[in-house]
């Protein structure tokens, strides 16, 4: 799980009880400190009185402690009412950077009944300056630190931080062009370079077979990679040379990837491939996208995007599957088969089931020897799962967002596969053809829907909850 620097403002007005103040500051750390991978940045009494935010000049140190540090998020808490002037000026010097808000409880009554804290009053100046400045900010509520609520919003932030500066300026590799006849996996450059920030690098399929097929047989890169899918995989139909190619394919493709700073690929799987290079490269599709590189079949440079907001999105605790919705189940309400030809990471594969190198299912009867080779067929893992599916039109950007369950089946059926059930697959396929969504999505293990959405909100992006 990748560290996530999140700073902290403990906003404090004169003259509320600053001691009241200071040890919710206090409070509030000791929570923190529990956070999974996350480090908080917060002034010191060395550098603002108590350790608070009050006024212009707190405010300009703590900005300074924040861009030293690179935070990827702001944290707002009101400990008292809360000075809005200063509290929002590090957001506002902060562009870009997402902010989340809260508001803590009131204590007891001072003993000549009077009020230790109005944070609940403060906490909506605050959100007003935020709000008429159109800073992107979400709210987490007024709560007690030592509360469960918490700590479950800060790590929701944490992911969605997490997320949102690992998108924004990303680096996509385009292998090739996409297939001719898949209007469907149309990018538009301009508006991913405009909206997000992010750089498509392309690269001609020809250059990657050139440095694929530079490389030797006994290569040690090639041999590990050969040795690690016999391991994990039934490749008994699989010739020799089809783990070769397989396994100097991924190796080209990582150099590539890491040469150019990418984080995710869209790569044309077919048909020149096959009949260029000799192969089918879901295998090495699959555990690229394993080792962290999304990498999305047919080119679908959106669908490469999706599976790269899931993984921020779960903090790289999981890995996605590239999927078509593929079939409504013949007999079962609300099940659909979530399925590609066999690009989904070994890892994913359901408990008992061994994964089975082997021959393109559509595709292997066009291609004599072993440039059909090179599917991994398996079921996928049950259990809950997120779909996700970004879509752009007229420079616009949206994601649908739904989650569903795996349910396991006892048939060997082809590809990389899972069924998936839902609680409104008419409504889900409705809103899918209503809104233009195509027929790529990514699914990833656990229930990643509230971070999704929360990522949208940040950058830009329109929610299709459904």
């Amino acid at each position: 799980m990748e560290m996530v620097k999140l700073g902290f403002v403990p906003a404090h007005r004169v003259p509320f009880d600053e001691e009241w103040a200071k040890d919710m500051r206090r409070r509030c750390l000791t929570a923190m400190a529990r956070l999974n991978s996350v480090q908080i940045v917060v002034p010191d009494e060395a550098l603002t009185p108590g350790g608070l935010v009050r006024d212009d000049e707190d405010a300009e140190r703590v900005t300074e402690l924040f861009r030293r540090e690179q935070v990827q998020g702001v944290v707002i808490g009101a400990m008292t009412f809360g000075d809005e002037v200063s509290a929002v000026a590090v957001a506002a010097a902060l562009p870009g950077k997402p902010v989340l808000l809260f508001g803590t409880k009131e204590g007891s009554f001072l003993p000549d009944g009077g009020r230790r804290s109005d944070s609940f009053c403060g906490t909506l100046s605050i959100a007003s300056g935020l709000y008429r400045r159109r800073i992107p900010f979400t709210f987490a509520g007024v709560l007690f630190p030592e509360e469960p609520r918490f700590l479950a919003e800060l790590e929701r932030f944490a992911a969605t931080c997490n997320a949102v500066s690992n998108f924004i300026g990303a680096r996509v590799g385009l292998v090739g062009p996409r297939p001719e006849r898949f209007e469907t996996c149309a990018c538009d450059e301009v508006a991913m370079i405009q909206n997000f920030g992010q750089r498509l690098v392309p690269v001609s399929l020809s250059e990657i077979f050139m440095a694929a097929r530079s490389l030797a047989d006994d290569d040690p890169h090639v041999q590990r990679i050969v040795a690690e899918l016999a391991a994990r995989e039934d490749t008994s139909e699989a010739a020799r040379e089809t783990l070769l190619r397989l396994a100097k394919l991924e190796a080209a493709l990582l150099q590539f990837a890491r040469s150019k700073k990418l984080k995710a690929l869209g790569l044309q799987c077919w048909t020149t491939i096959q009949a260029d290079y000799g192969v089918t490269p879901c295998t090495a599709m699959g555990r690229l996208t394993e080792q962290g590189f999304m990498t999305a079949c047919e080119v679908d440079i959106y669908g490469a995007l999706t599976m790269l907001a899931q993984y921020e999105a779960a903090r790289r605790t999981s890995v996605p599957h590239f999927i078509d919705w593929t079939i409504q189940h013949q007999e079962l309400e609300n099940v659909f088969l979530a399925w590609h030809c066999g690009n989904a990471p070994v890892c994913l594969a359901a408990p008992g089931c061994q994964p089975r190198l082997r021959t393109h299912s559509i595709l292997g009867g066009q291609f004599s020897g072993t440039a059909g080779q090179g599917t991994s067929e398996f079921q996928l893992a049950p259990g809950v799962v997120t779909l996700s599916r970004l879509a752009e039109y007229d420079n616009c950007f949206k994601m649908l967002i739904t989650k569903g369950e795996i349910i396991p089946d006892e048939r060997n059926l082809r590809g990389s596969w899972s069924w998936v059930k839902v609680a409104d697959l008419e409504r889900l396929y409705r809103t899918l053809v209503e809104e233009g969504f195509v027929h790529h999505a990514s699914m990833i293990h656990g229930d990643v829907t509230e971070v999704l959405a929360q990522f949208c909100q940040f950058v830009g992006i329109e929610v299709v909850m459904v």
